[in-house]
């Protein structure tokens, strides 16, 4: 008896998911009254909050210029793509890295569907708007082809690179607009108990701060640390000279909600064993109680120096424990009274053996245990290069928030979307180094051109992408190098990755459709007919897997293997591990079901498999044929 379709043939997405629409899908389940004719009635919605709407026409908001523009620039799908550049990877075919060469703003929008809910740390050290450092696109019609043109992927028609200058009437709303939409898609990559730091200095911390508290709610905001990136002062400044930096920091959601860092020799340091304890290194705090003894009268009682035997009793304060405790703690050897007795009142022991794993980690970072711009610089020249990039973060800084928000042997993912000169990927290949870790690194950086006759151009450099792949090429070499020259490490269990994809932002491999402008038939049937096989001219085999793996939810780091048994199609089975799932892909221009049936035989193709076929290979009567044994979308 033949099988029956199970259901209709469906069409791989041309570009990347409408956030728009995903958001009111997740509004729908919660509020169906309010959602009608897939639209949004807002007054059926404020009846179903009441009392929580603030419809008042003055409440606190945070608004600037073209916010709007912003909004809708973050809603528009990208109809981009990422192409593999094998020849400036490194171990292409085994790293789990990535480096993504392009506008932050499109990829971040490319890598939602794969990686939503899977990043665990986010670092970024955006531009601080001091008015020459602050170089984006500045088109919201349509930033896909402003980033072509600024790349030569295109013609020039005057869309150019631009400073936000100081001089500009809204230099703080230019850079909102630029930020606002890449914090909103990326804190949708972050995981549940996910961290963003946000590097920044004065010139738009307390916007930076609004900014956050909008997208991620102000009960998220975790810290505002103040980091030393310099120990000395300018005495070129007219009146102060900052020696920090401020690092924001925000949680994804109220899911994290404990955070510990690495003690340090310093915090370990005040411990020691003055009389020979069995019990190993203690430290030794007050035993007198701030509370006053008319306060706190239930801990006021005379004790004992057990070396004197004269009793105490505090003068005008009580002890910190009731006198049960107090007991207890003189059975169990907890008192410490100085050598000799000497000490007036006791002082109560902690051992080193019973505190946590962890600091509380704080809000102040000290250049001696965080490094400085000066230590970053020196790591960069020591690596590419004298003058080659200004300003670079220290490796040391990033290694202290990584130990921070992640877990060396959870494959955690760390995100940098504006990558500089590759610090954060030196950091999670250290790190992993150091503690054994298993971390994986996104790098995002967009290829701005270095200034002619800079230290970078006459090196060599053309872009600043070019900078950061070549660093961390080198900080590999550099390990490989180390570890060659060393024996095995005893118990290493876990493959160490020295290595990472470059990926590149060009336009789609498919045809997208934009209408005619003329009201001419013929012109319409010409256009038309380009679409019978969206694929354009000149496509890359390879390219056009990983735009479908991408577009389907699969990561970059999904495999792509060419099932050699399968007949008379070729056919690839695209596969990613870390999200148990598959797919199978034919490009040929003409599909036969022979293959669908080998595919059955030899690959066990199910009901729920997915196969991918062009659209111009098909028939009608051959797309139902397939639908009986397993899902179809077409290209």
């Amino acid at each position: 008896m033949a099988k029956k379709p199970t259901q209709t043939k469906g069409s791989v997405a041309e570009t990347s998911p409408n956030l728009v629409a995903e958001r009111v899908e997740q509004l729908k389940a919660l509020f169906p009254e309010a959602i009608s004719e897939g639209k949004v009635d807002f007054e059926k919605l404020r009846q179903s909050l009441a009392a929580i709407v603030d419809d008042q026409p003055e409440r606190y908001s945070f608004t600037w210029a073209k916010k709007k523009d912003a909004i809708r620039l973050l809603q528009t799908p990208s109809r981009a793509t990422l192409v593999p550049a094998r020849g400036e990877s490194v171990n292409f075919d085994t790293t789990q890295n990535l480096f993504l060469e392009g506008d932050n703003l499109e990829i971040l929008k490319l890598l939602y569907k794969s990686y939503a809910r899977r990043v665990k740390m986010i670092y970024i050290d955006p531009p601080y708007n001091t008015g020459g450092d602050f170089v984006y696109p500045d088109n919201f019609a349509d930033p896909l082809d402003t980033y072509l043109k600024l790349t030569g992927q295109k013609d020039d028609n005057g869309n150019h690179l631009s400073s936000n200058s100081e001089t500009n009437g809204r230099h703080h709303s230019a850079w909102l607009n630029m930020m606002y939409p890449r914090l909103f898609v990326a804190r949708q990559l972050l995981c549940e108990e996910g961290l963003i730091f946000v590097s920044i200095d004065d010139q738009e911390q307390a916007n930076l701060q609004l900014l956050m508290n909008e997208i991620f709610g102000e009960e998220n905001r975790v810290a505002i640390i103040s980091w030393e990136k310099r120990y000395t002062r300018s005495n070129n400044a007219r009146m102060f000279t900052s020696v920090k930096d401020s690092i924001v920091v925000y949680r994804k959601n109220a899911a994290l909600d404990y955070l510990r860092e690495d003690r340090t020799e310093k915090s370990d340091s005040i411990y020691s064993n003055p009389d020979g304890d069995p019990r190993g290194k203690w430290t030794s705090v007050s035993y007198v109680n701030p509370a006053t003894k008319e306060k706190r009268p239930n801990l006021v009682y005379a004790i004992e120096n057990p070396i004197t035997g004269e009793k105490v009793a505090h003068p005008t304060h009580a002890w910190k424990y009731e006198k049960a405790q107090y007991q207890r703690h003189v059975t169990e050897n907890r008192l410490y009274w100085g050598k000799d007795g000497g000490f007036k009142y006791p002082r109560f022991k902690k051992f080193l053996s019973e505190v946590s794993a962890g600091m509380v980690p704080v809000d102040l970072w000290h250049h001696k245990e965080s490094g400085t711009t000066d230590e970053g610089s020196k790591e960069l020249e020591a690596l590419i290069g004298k003058n080659i990039f200004d300003n670079p973060k220290p490796s040391r800084l990033i290694k202290r928030m990584a130990k921070i928000a992640t877990e060396p042997d959870s494959d955690d993912i760390i995100l940098d979307f504006f990558s500089g000169s590759g610090t954060t990927a030196q950091a999670v290949l250290e790190l992993n180094r150091e503690d054994g870790g298993n971390r994986r690194f996104i790098m995002v950086q967009l290829p701005e051109k270095t200034k002619e006759k800079s230290p970078a151009k006459q090196a060599g450099f053309d872009t600043i992408a070019d900078i950061g792949k070549a660093r961390v090429r080198r900080v590999i070499d550099r390990m490989n190098e180390k570890k060659n020259g060393e024996l095995p490490l005893k118990g290493l269990t876990t493959f160490e990755d020295l290595g990472f994809k470059v990926f590149k932002l060009v336009e789609s491999n498919f045809r997208q459709w934009t209408g005619v402008e003329e009201r001419d038939i013929e012109k319409y049937l010409e256009t038309m007919e380009l679409f019978i096989d969206p694929i354009l001219s000149g496509w890359d085999a390879e390219n056009v897997r990983y735009e479908v793996a991408l577009k389907e939810g699969y990561s970059l780091n999904a495999e792509s293997e060419e099932l050699t048994g399968i007949k008379p199609n070729t056919v690839h089975r695209v596969t990613d591990k870390k999200k148990d799932q598959f797919f199978y892909i034919s490009l040929d221009s003409k599909f036969d079901l022979q293959t669908v049936k080998a595919l059955e035989r030899e690959q066990g193709l199910a009901r729920d498999d997915l196969i991918v076929v062009r659209d111009v290979a098909l028939t009608d009567s051959l797309a139902n044929n397939i639908l009986q044994y397993c899902r179809l979308k077409t290209l």
